[in-house]
């Protein structure tokens, strides 16, 4: 498949997710973001445009932070990490924004990791 023609499709993918998701301060959007070498996490409240939480392979307060990178036992590490952070700060529900990835390897190890340390999706 040509790049532009991927891209594209990723492109409405997203607007089509993003169309129907929200999140609001009681219930944050998790907008999960894959890089080739990074793994991002944020808790939006969409109300405001304010970011509540994140977590990310480059946050200076990950261990051992040199040997994460985008794959899927980083995200479960990042997955767990996130969790603890919207904890800290009070969340327990979020909804979930996968942006243009499909669910499944690494988006999906995330989710999971970040289910078992107590999100409710």
């Amino acid at each position: 498949m040509r790049t532009e023609k991927k891209h594209r499709l990723g492109q409405l993918r997203h607007w089509r997710i993003r169309k129907k998701i929200m999140g609001t301060k009681e219930r944050p959007r998790m907008s999960v973001c894959f890089s080739n070498e990074n793994i991002h996490v944020q808790f939006i409240d969409d109300a405001t445009g304010a970011t509540l939480a994140s977590a990310s392979t480059v946050h200076k307060a990950m261990p051992n932070r040199d040997k994460l990178a985008a794959n899927v036992n980083s995200a479960k590490t990042i997955g767990a990490k996130a969790a603890e952070a919207a904890q800290s700060k009070g969340i327990k529900q979020v909804v979930f924004d996968r942006g243009t990835a499909r669910f499944h390897g690494k988006v999906k190890a995330l989710a999971d990791a970040a289910r078992e340390a107590g999100l409710k999706f």
